[in-house]
Formats: structure tokens, C-alpha cells, sequence
């Protein structure tokens, strides 16, 4: 690669890591910069790290890196190795029950063995055979991780693999939550590879832009799929922890109360009546009682249950925390997250409850609040503040905002996050314009902006 190639490639890398969310600063491209011209560029994974340690600040930014750095530098072009086949043996590799049999064999060898370079292997062979689109129009990609995944099928090899683990002494649960990882990891090989192909095609820069994942603190809580979901939770102490860290430090340096004119008249006689000191009243430590109240249907269950995990890790923040669910009518939460619960128990209590609301009722906003004043009136009162998580959309009912202004005209402060982007705001069934001219509303959608909205009520 020429000299002004590989900087127009290390520019538009760096460009992609900060559309993705990774905030990497011009300080930090002279680093990565400088780091480079110490490294060997025969030697990937290198260059890999040396990028990683100069412009990656949190590890739940790596898989995002990861990904951005494969498109940009990726460890082959083509078919590789395999590009010096004749044409009889390419052939050979195309679609076929027969080729499809040896294939699963070999993958289920490669999984049992934990063989990671023959995994890699098999993983852009799976592309090539099962993943290739010959024939789509123009602009359409020719390869698809999808197309590969459903012909292999993987995931039904799980239980040759349990077995094969079972064999080697692995215990019964350690063998499915290792057959499920190792399965799992092929699974993101073979996508990887497959936006390969698609970044040779059109780019990395289109690949980047519509194909890569935002890092998990950018990520729509909406969006998020099962293993996002756990590496969701395992930030939300590490994130607690940060903002109590952040708030107490600013709460000392805002500690001092008015001034004492008193005390500072009395200390100015000594210096002939110049008040050089100034003396201040103490300041009276005011914690908020904080009342949650959060739908729990459909997808919106998850930002909610993120939202209710971080709010208790900060508990502490507040004087006191009560927190109710609802789809149609209103269940309290607040038992489930004693002091020293497990975060895993707590997110499956809660995923249940909600499971079982949605059995039997549909969202309804204006019964939900209607039910909670005439059930639980006394958690809101002038030391309250109310925190209300949903998306606004209320199946057409009636919104009883009389209801809604009555509550937050009682509470101290009330806010509304909703996890939809503002442009889906209004449509179809949201009623979020009418409901947040009741309560401010403030668009919520991934941990960064959860983390914000604390910082600022807090």
C-alpha cells in the first residue's frame, strides 16, 4: 500500500471509529500515529493492538473496533489462500448436500477442539460455498452472512458439541454455556467475513456506515440483541459506580452554603474591616425521594429494566427510591432490588413479571395512571421526584393527562425518558407531543444518554 494510501486508510478508520461512538481525538491520532511508526507493518495483530492501546479508552469498546479495524485492514483480501485453486477445484466448493456433510463435519471437529485458526478458515469457506448472491442487481451485495448461516446451521450442531464436551469431563452446564460461546463465536467470524467481502465490493466506508454495530454504550436499547443485553448489564455497576464517583466530587465542590454576613463582619475587625475571609452557613445535605414508573411491554421491557438497574445501583444518591411496572395496571418492583442482589436474578425476576402482565393486557397509559393514583397516591408528594420510562404509545386509548398533570403537579419534579428517536415521535399510536406538554420529555435511547440524564437530575 502506497504512503498516501495508507494515511487516506488511517483517516477514514479513524472517521468510522468516531461515527460508530468511540470518541477518539486529534491528541489521540498523533498518538496512534506516532505508536505506528514504531511498529512492524509486516505483523497484523501488531497493528491491531497498537491502534487498540492509543485510541480504545473502555473495553466495551473493543468488538466495535474489532469489527471497523477488520474492514479497514482486513487479514485477507479475496478468497486468499484459496485464489490459486484451479478452477476444477473451485468448483468443487460450491453448494452441494455432499459438500454441505464434509463441511459440518469439519466445523463440528474445529468447535470441539477449540481450533481458532481452523475456525477462521471454515468461517470465510462457509461465505464462499453457502454466503454467495450471484446474480442481484446493481448496488444489492453479492454476499450474505444470513444466506451462509441458515444453510450451515451451527446452532443445530449444539448438541453433538455438548456431547463432545461431556466426553472430554466438562460438567452439563459448563458444556452448553461453552458449546453456546464457541458456537456464538463462529457465528460473528462468519459475519465478519461476509462484510469483508462486502467492504471489497463497496467500500469500507458503506459497510461501516450501514453494517456496523455502534459500541454498546451507543447501542438502542431497542435494537439490542441477547448477548447485547449481557454485556449491557455488566456495564451498568461499572457506569454506576463512575456517576456516584462524578457527583460526589461535584457536590464537594459545591458543598458551601450562603454567605455568613455575621461571621464575616465579626472576622473583618482583626484586619481592620476588610473581609479578606468570607464565612459561609452550612449547607443542608437535600436528597430527593425518587417514584419510578416504567412500562414494561414489548421492547420497550429493556431500556426499562436498564433504566431501573442503574437508578437502584445509585440509590444512594437518593433519600428514598420506589419503583412500579406497568402494561395496563401497575405492579411494585421496588422489593426485587434489596441491597446485594444479584443483577442476573433481578433482570430475570423482572423479565418474568413482565412476560406475565403481557398475558393479559395491552398497553394503556391512561388506565396505568389512573390505577396508580388510586392505588398508590401516597409514594408522590413535594419531596418527590417522578421518573416515568416508556415510548408514549397507548393503543389508541384515553390518555387521561388529567390524571398525569395531577401527579407531576404534586411531585417535586417530574421527567419522562422515552427510548423511540424523536423522528418516530407521533406516529401511529404515540401520543408523545400531548404527554410532554404534561412532562418534559427527553429522548433516551442507549447507555450514554441514560448516563447523561442521571448525571443532569442528580
Amino acid at each position: 500500500m502506497q504512503r498516501s494510501g495508507l494515511l487516506d486508510r488511517h483517516i477514514a478508520f479513524l472517521e468510522a471509529l468516531r461515527g460508530a461512538g468511540l470518541p477518539v481525538s486529534l491528541a489521540e491520532d498523533l498518538d496512534a500515529i506516532e505508536a505506528l511508526t514504531a511498529l512492524d507493518w509486516g505483523d497484523r495483530a501488531t497493528i491491531r493492538d497498537g491502534y487498540a492501546a492509543t485510541l480504545v479508552k473502555r473495553h466495551s469498546q473493543r468488538p466495535t473496533f474489532e469489527t471497523l479495524f477488520d474492514l479497514y485492514f482486513p487479514r485477507l483480501v479475496g478468497e486468499g489462500a484459496r485464489g490459486a485453486r484451479d478452477e476444477e477445484e473451485e468448483s468443487a466448493v460450491r453448494d452441494n448436500a455432499r459438500a454441505l456433510v464434509s463441511f459440518r463435519t469439519q466445523l463440528l471437529d474445529a468447535l470441539a477442539g477449540g481450533d481458532e485458526e481452523t475456525l477462521s478458515r471454515l468461517a470465510a469457506e462457509a461465505v464462499a460455498r453457502f454466503g454467495a448472491m450471484p446474480g442481484r442487481g446493481p448496488g444489492l451485495s453479492s454476499w450474505s452472512a444470513y444466506t451462509a448461516l441458515q444453510r450451515v446451521s451451527p446452532a443445530e450442531l449444539t448438541e453433538q458439541l455438548v456431547r463432545a464436551l461431556l466426553a472430554e469431563g466438562r460438567v452439563d452446564g459448563e458444556a452448553r454455556r461453552s458449546a453456546g460461546r464457541r458456537i456464538g463465536g463462529f457465528t460473528r467470524r462468519v459475519e465478519d467475513d461476509a462484510r469483508r467481502r462486502i467492504a471489497e465490493e463497496k467500500g469500507p466506508d458503506h459497510v461501516a456506515n450501514v453494517a456496523v454495530r455502534p459500541s454498546i454504550d451507543r447501542l438502542d436499547f431497542t435494537a439490542a440483541r441477547k448477548s447485547d443485553l449481557e454485556e449491557m448489564r455488566r456495564e451498568i455497576y461499572p457506569l454506576a459506580r463512575r456517576l456516584a464517583t462524578r457527583l460526589t466530587q461535584e457536590h464537594h465542590a459545591r458543598r458551601r452554603g450562603p454567605l455568613d454576613f455575621r461571621r464575616t463582619v465579626r472576622a473583618s475587625i482583626s484586619t481592620g474591616g476588610v473581609p479578606l475571609v468570607t464565612h459561609h452557613k452550612p449547607k443542608r445535605p437535600h436528597r430527593t425521594e425518587l417514584v419510578v414508573l416504567c412500562d414494561v411491554s414489548g421492547s420497550v421491557a429493556s431500556f426499562a429494566q436498564f433504566t431501573l438497574l442503574l437508578v437502584f445501583a445509585l440509590r444512594d444518591q437518593f433519600q428514598k427510591v420506589r419503583a412500579f411496572t406497568f402494561i395496563d395496571h401497575v405492579h411494585e418492583v421496588t422489593h426485587h432490588f434489596k441491597p446485594g442482589a444479584d443483577v442476573v436474578d433481578v433482570m430475570a425476576d423482572l423479565a418474568a413479571s413482565a412476560s406475565h402482565a403481557a398475558l393479559w393486557g395491552r398497553t394503556n397509559y391512561g388506565r396505568a395512571f389512573a390505577k396508580f393514583e388510586e392505588e398508590h397516591a401516597d409514594a408522590i408528594g413535594p419531596k418527590t421526584s417522578l421518573l416515568i420510562l416508556g415510548d408514549a404509545r397507548s393503543n389508541y386509548s384515553d390518555l387521561n393527562e388529567r390524571v398525569l398533570r395531577d401527579l407531576a403537579g404534586t411531585a417535586r419534579h417530574a421527567w419522562w425518558l422515552n427510548p423511540e428517536h424523536t423522528r418516530h415521535w407521533d406516529t401511529g399510536d404515540s401520543a408523545a407531543t400531548k404527554y410532554g406538554e404534561v412532562v418534559p420529555m427527553v429522548e433516551c435511547r442507549n447507555l450514554t444518554q441514560l448516563s447523561e440524564f442521571v448525571h443532569d437530575i442528580l
